[in-house]
């Protein structure tokens, strides 16, 4: 059974910073009833956590890597086992250099990478609207007192952005295995840029629908967003498009000379 379930479903790899368009690409993907697109997984720091107990004197007191490497090997097949659809979309930075080197060596068979790219500034921007517009999302709750301090703590290198961009920028060293797409692109031509996510794939295109979308739910579970902060994953009613948003004038000089030249 567990070969079964190995074969027969195909896994694709998901990277993109926060604010850049996962919910809007995840909730468009799921109309396909044969395609899971994955809210923020945890199967890269399950891999990683294995990893680290080599590290452990436990472990090398009697160090069998053989048999830590086979649940290695087996974590995304093991994790995605019982889920109906036979496509997985799993988000997370697979391509940051250590993350791609657990990859080569554990994941045991070729997979392909679908990058979204936005342009730090409006990241930064869509961050700055949510957590003013929504005061009990997590950046408000750690004393900063201006925008300058929270937006650099969105930003510290241990960070979903930054580890978001160290694997972007490693993935455009893999143009075979990546395929890179704008969000503007996303918001602007939809079926367009879908038709060539799909070809990418190597899989029939789904007629998908760009208006009114639903809410990210996957086999029965949504974002719980009392975690993170109020309406962090909810989409725009109506079309998809590109909406304006003027809190990008409203970045702290300082943030936008360090980071404005971050742009895609």
């Amino acid at each position: 059974m567990a070969s079964e379930q190995k074969t027969n479903k195909q896994l694709f790899f998901l990277v993109a910073m926060p604010r850049s368009g996962n919910t809007l690409f995840a909730s468009i993907m799921n109309q396909n009833p044969e395609i899971a697109a994955t809210a923020n997984s945890i199967t890269l720091e399950i891999m990683k956590d294995l990893f680290l107990l080599k590290q452990t004197d436990v472990f090398q007191n009697y160090p069998d890597h053989k048999s830590l490497d086979n649940v290695l090997d087996s974590v995304y097949d093991t994790y995605y086992k019982d889920w109906p659809q036979s496509i997985i979309i799993d988000r997370g930075p697979v391509m940051t250099p250590g993350n791609f080197t657990l990859m080569q060596k554990h994941f045991k068979r070729p997979f392909k990478c679908i990058i979204l790219l936005r342009d730090l500034m409006d990241v930064l921007a869509s961050y700055m609207q949510w957590y003013t517009e929504n005061p009990d999302s997590f950046i408000n709750r750690y004393g900063l007192k201006n925008d300058e301090e929270k937006l650099s703590m969105v930003m510290n290198n241990k960070g979903a952005v930054a580890k978001d961009l160290e694997a972007i920028k490693n993935a455009s060293n893999y143009p075979d295995i990546c395929h890179f797409v704008k969000y503007d692109d996303i918001v602007t031509k939809p079926e367009q840029e879908f038709r060539k996510i799909y070809e990418f794939m190597g899989l029939p295109y789904f007629e998908h629908r760009f208006d009114n979308l639903d809410q990210v739910k996957v086999n029965g579970l949504s974002y719980d967003d009392r975690i993170m902060g109020n309406n962090m994953h909810k989409l725009f009613d109506g079309p998809v498009r590109k909406v304006y948003n003027p809190y990008i004038e409203k970045i702290p000089e300082r943030i936008r000379q360090k980071y404005e030249h971050i742009r895609f």
